[in-house]
């Protein structure tokens, strides 16, 4: 009898247990909002909140795209402007929790001016809104994504690819200034890290903090990170197969120290530096949308500047391997400048703060794993990572990112 019940619960799948659990938890939730939660009665007033995620200016129109971002229902039942009563119209007129709405306010801006806008809900709660400059919001066309396309060809692309061309120099350096070259690398991805860090963090502070808030930043760094990390272990382990296959054993060539990296190591790179771009191509649309952004040579100069230097870092890790391949080198250029592009067409079309933060975290996830895979290579022959030269390749990466980013504010 105890034999055939234990060849009943093994033939019982062993995610049936786990499952069971998650089975009751749903049950009892739904029990308990359909009972109203019984026993539980409300304590005060209800709490409003809504959070402005974006401001789209059309002739005579004021759009705002707001969300909820507290515990209750919100009823927006007035609209000021300047001082002002506004009539309006709206999607959706009760906004439940983390429910979005689209509220459109009929008023005759005048561009160029500051437009202080108040939701009054229907406690007496006030959301207040600042439009600092009203500027009419362009229009999703063929010709809007051809000039986000070029701006961030300008910025993104162009710069990368001359930063590549270094390629050669590289290659005719001494192994110790390779070290130095690897170590200005890595003081520069870990500007790009903290600056996507910093970043994020303040474009969430504008969004729904419901949604995460700053948190996003952190998870997206964690997730990307541990993502790139599962993707390195896989390239590592497929090209372990590749050369075992090849040679007869199951030893990789050429692995440690600067002949060790190669093509994978410049890969990581430039993915890191593409997400990253892909943020900085968010905050161009964005400001373009609003704008805020002054298109003109000196922008471009600056990114040009600032991001020639990141063609550098992708071609530093292959400095010591063999004839460099036009097609391979082209491709990680691309990964890491076409995301500027993207990101200016989502940043002025479609932008969304809490999108912005999480992709600002991703960024720097994926910086930070790249650093911890360039790192070892930066170390001398006594094992040492902070040797003089080192140390002297990472701060002049650091400052050099400062000094070029002073000239790109958007």
């Amino acid at each position: 009898m105890e034999a055939a019940a234990a060849t009943v619960t093994r033939r019982r799948p062993t995610w049936l247990a786990g499952l069971v659990p998650l089975l009751v938890l749903g049950l009892a939730i739904g029990l308990f909002v359909a009972l109203d939660a019984p026993g539980l009665d409300r304590i005060g007033v209800p709490q409003e909140e809504l959070a402005v995620e974006r401001t789209v200016l059309k002739p005579g129109e004021i759009e705002l795209h707001v969300r909820n971002d507290g515990a209750d229902p919100v009823q927006v039942r007035q609209v000021i402007v300047n001082d002002g009563y506004a009539s309006f119209a709206q999607t959706d007129k009760n906004i439940g929790r983390l429910g979005g709405a689209e509220i459109d306010v009929q008023y005759p801006w005048i561009e160029g001016q500051t437009y202080e806008i108040a939701l009054l809900t229907t406690t007496g709660a006030t959301i207040e809104h600042t439009i600092d400059v009203a500027v009419e919001t362009p229009e999703a066309g063929l010709g809007f994504y051809g000039l986000m396309a070029l701006i961030g060809f300008y910025v993104g692309v162009i710069p990368v690819a001359i930063g590549m061309l270094w390629l050669p120099w590289v290659r005719s350096v001494d192994a110790r200034w390779t070290r130095f070259l690897l170590a200005f690398t890595v003081g520069l991805l870990a500007f790009l890290g903290i600056d996507a860090l910093l970043e994020g963090t303040e474009l969430a502070g504008t969004g729904a903090e419901t949604l995460g808030g700053a948190a996003l930043v952190w998870l997206g760094a964690a997730g990307a990170y541990l993502g790139l990390t599962a993707v390195d272990g896989w390239l590592a382990r497929r090209r372990q197969r590749l050369d075992g296959a090849g040679r007869g054993d199951g030893v990789r060539a050429g692995a440690g120290g600067v002949r060790g990296l190669g093509y994978r190591a410049a890969f990581l790179v430039a993915l890191g530096i593409g997400l990253h771009n892909l943020g900085e191509g968010l905050a161009i649309g964005s400001a373009y949308a609003i704008g805020s952004l002054a298109l003109g040579a000196a922008l471009v100069v600056g990114f040009a500047l600032h991001n020639t230097t990141e063609g550098l870092a992708i071609v530093a890790p292959v400095a010591r391997q063999g004839a460099a391949s036009l097609p391979r080198l082209a491709l990680l250029g691309l990964l890491a400048g076409a995301p500027a592009m993207v990101g200016a067409w989502i940043g002025a079309s479609a932008f969304d703060p809490n999108l912005a933060a999480l992709m600002f975290g991703i960024g720097a996830g994926a910086i930070a794993q790249v650093i911890v895979q360039i790192a070892p290579a930066v170390k001398d022959e006594a094992g040492r990572l902070l040797h003089p030269l080192a140390a002297g390749g990472l701060l002049a990466g650091l400052l050099v990112m400062y000094a070029t980013g002073l000239l790109v504010s958007v």
